[in-house]
């Protein structure tokens, strides 16, 4: 496997021009009702856009983002972008740390400060996501992408290691444990993202799991209308998305906010420049119509879960379940029917981006799972 050095630099030309887009933005009227009622607020969006484009400062986020070792490697024809991070001493556990949707390799980077001094930390960006080339085809799923990191990490060296990921990172962590569960040391995973098999042969659901599955049914009437468009039509949505600044913060911000532990306040809770870190990522790569095909694909082309999968390596799970709309708590009974669950916690604050929300939690949570006696 060919592994190169890699470094994030965005040209002068691309700042540029996105700084003329912002302020060329053609705004829509104001949304009758309370504020965030109909979507992202105007409000808050012109004034996010004109910090976005006087004020944000790239370069000293760049600057940042490359003081982490950022490589470049050619895994079965698929250029994948990674941060890799040595165990200072040597000795270091390895980990694969998955981000999900809509997100990138930068939400993952406090726990590489965290974890950094025990663990060999490997944290690739999915894909078509951020500087991962997506391949020209469809079928690119989470066992796709679980098999392509298991030919990463044992093309970097690591015989045995865990994985750690929520939203899609916790499927393709799953994936890594179905696939290969003798390279697996564990998995960990942050949010609810696979639903196990509940179909013929297996027992009855419980009130606690009815209640949950209820519950599930009436947050998607509300809010999964983003991933009826992403598995339908991703193409469609992506000229509006990488064409315009605006339209493409609107859309991750309102994920951002909605799912986050944020009480409605985005700023208070990550940050303008984290957020605007993530946005300029997103728009320098041009890679949110690439990302989104992960919806089309795990819907058409990927594989069910059926009654012989099940996870047989040791799992941790830490719920973060204080989305500004919740997404519910799911019962532990409910993943130990896919799970073989060592740890379950359940924690008071943090939502689905609890990485960049309350890393401390996370991390530490992840340290004492695969330091745990085994």
């Amino acid at each position: 496997m060919h592994v190169e050095p890699y470094t994030v630099v965005v040209p002068d030309a691309v700042l540029d021009d996105l700084r003329d887009r912002i302020l060329r933005t053609r705004w829509p009227d104001e949304a009758p009702g309370e504020p965030w009622s109909q979507g992202v607020d105007r409000d808050y969006l012109r004034d996010l856009l004109a910090y976005w484009a006087d004020g944000f400062d790239w370069r000293a986020q760049e600057r940042a983002l490359n003081r982490y070792e950022h490589r470049m490697a050619e895994v079965d024809g698929v250029r994948v972008h990674f941060v890799h991070h040595r165990a200072t001493g040597g000795g270091g556990i390895p980990l694969v740390l998955n981000h999900g949707w809509p997100s990138t390799f930068v939400e993952m980077l406090g726990l590489v400060d965290r974890l950094g001094d025990r663990f060999n930390l490997v944290v690739p960006s999915l894909p078509g996501y951020a500087f991962s080339q997506r391949p020209p085809h469809a079928g690119v799923d989470r066992e796709f992408v679980a098999r392509l990191w298991h030919r990463l990490m044992q093309g970097l060296g690591y015989e045995r290691y865990g994985a750690c990921g929520g939203d899609f990172g916790a499927g393709v962590a799953t994936g890594m444990a179905l696939l290969q569960p003798d390279r697996m040391i564990g998995i960990h995973v942050s949010t609810a993202e696979m639903s196990p098999y509940t179909g013929p042969g297996t027992p009855p659901l419980s009130p606690e799991e009815l209640a949950y599955v209820d519950h599930i049914a009436r947050w998607d009437e509300t809010e999964r209308g983003y991933s009826a468009v992403q598995s339908t039509r991703p193409q469609t949505l992506g000229y509006g998305l990488s064409d315009s600044p605006a339209g493409l913060a609107a859309w991750v911000l309102d994920k951002w906010r909605s799912w986050s532990d944020s009480g409605g306040d985005l700023d208070a809770t990550f940050g303008r420049d984290a957020l605007l870190t993530m946005l300029t990522v997103w728009w320098a790569s041009n890679s949110i119509t690439s990302s989104m095909r992960d919806y089309y694909d795990n819907r058409w082309h990927g594989t069910a879960l059926g009654p012989d999968d099940l996870v047989r390596v040791p799992t941790a799970m830490a719920v973060f379940a204080n989305e500004l709309v919740p997404e519910g708590e799911p019962p532990r009974s409910w993943y130990e029917r896919l799970y073989q669950v060592r740890r379950w916690t359940v924690f008071p604050r943090g939502g689905h981006f609890a990485a960049a929300e309350v890393p401390d939690l996370l991390a530490g949570d992840i340290a004492d799972f695969f330091t745990e006696p085994r």
